[in-house]
């Protein structure tokens, strides 16, 4: 496998080896020792799967210390947009933005740590994969408005189907003003 670390400390887009044939194609798409190999030494506990309709965005999500999540997203089928705010109180890089393609082409993989708000939009449809580093707890569930002016996020979709819940989160401003 492949790592492209991003300029957000934590975060890297990880290429795993495809080998194809005639018959298809097979790939690791987690390996504890291959991860820990390359620095990123996790323990997941969840593994989570949506399917999307072209043109939906969904976050962006986190949840709350102490059921903060760390999570490995890819795409098993379609393509979306995949972007990450770091919500990380006393970071280099807090309040920054960081965007990935993930599609099942490339089968390229995301690692965000605990401390980021997540979510993705689909340019088609996309059934959509991430392990977690911690259990759902509702709770904790909390996220940031996907289309904040302050972010400035290209979600590169016009007028997304996002849901009425995801439509009402907080500003980051808001959110600042609770950490």
């Amino acid at each position: 496998m492949d790592i492209k670390l991003s300029h957000i400390e934590g975060l890297v887009e990880i290429f795993p080896k495809v080998f194809q044939d005639e018959r298809g194609f097979f790939l690791e798409t987690f390996s504890q020792k291959n991860f820990a190999a390359q620095g990123i030494r996790l323990n997941f506990v969840q593994d989570n799967q949506s399917f999307s309709k072209a043109g939906v965005l969904r976050g962006l999500h986190f949840q709350k210390e102490p059921f903060a999540q760390g999570k490995l997203v890819r795409v098993i089928k379609g393509k979306c947009i995949d972007v990450v705010v770091d919500i990380r109180k006393g970071s280099k890089t807090f309040g920054e933005v960081a965007s990935f393609i993930l599609d099942d082409v490339r089968q390229n993989m995301v690692y965000v740590p605990p401390g980021f708000a997540h979510g993705f939009a689909t340019f088609e449809e996309t059934i959509f994969h991430y392990k977690c580093t911690n259990y759902y707890d509702k709770v904790s569930e909390s996220g940031l408005l996907w289309n904040d002016t302050t972010l400035k996020i290209d979600w590169q979709i016009e007028n997304p189907n996002v849901s009425e819940k995801d439509a009402i989160l907080q500003t980051f401003d808001n959110y600042l003003k609770t950490i």
